[in-house]
């Protein structure tokens, strides 16, 4: 989890973060001491996971996809070529990606 991330979206005055054994300390960019408001943090970091996790799907179809050369080249074929084989092919992996990873 991304505390750095959740810490700057509730305190937009933090440019700088010190994690250390005592906690978490944060200034402002005049150096000043930015009072942490804990409560807060945790909710964003609850948030932060929770977009987080709904789009496990798009991650595991990006990692999923035929590449974009499989793409261009069964793309190409059936354009130009007239052959529609490897386009017929991409399309029949590409939905069933879709259909293994749904949202």
């Amino acid at each position: 989890m991304d505390r750095d991330l959740a810490i700057r979206n509730t305190h937009p005055t933090v440019v700088t973060i010190n994690v250390s054994d005592g906690g978490t300390e944060a200034w402002d960019k005049d150096g000043n001491v930015v009072v942490l408001n804990e409560s807060l943090i945790t909710e964003e970091m609850t948030k932060i996971q929770t977009e987080y996790d709904a789009l496990a799907y798009a991650r595991s179809r990006k990692q999923a996809y035929p590449n974009v050369d499989e793409f261009m080249e069964a793309y190409t074929e059936k354009e130009i070529g007239g052959n529609s084989t490897k386009w017929d092919a991409y399309i029949i992996n590409y939905n069933k990606v879709r259909t293994e990873n749904p949202k």
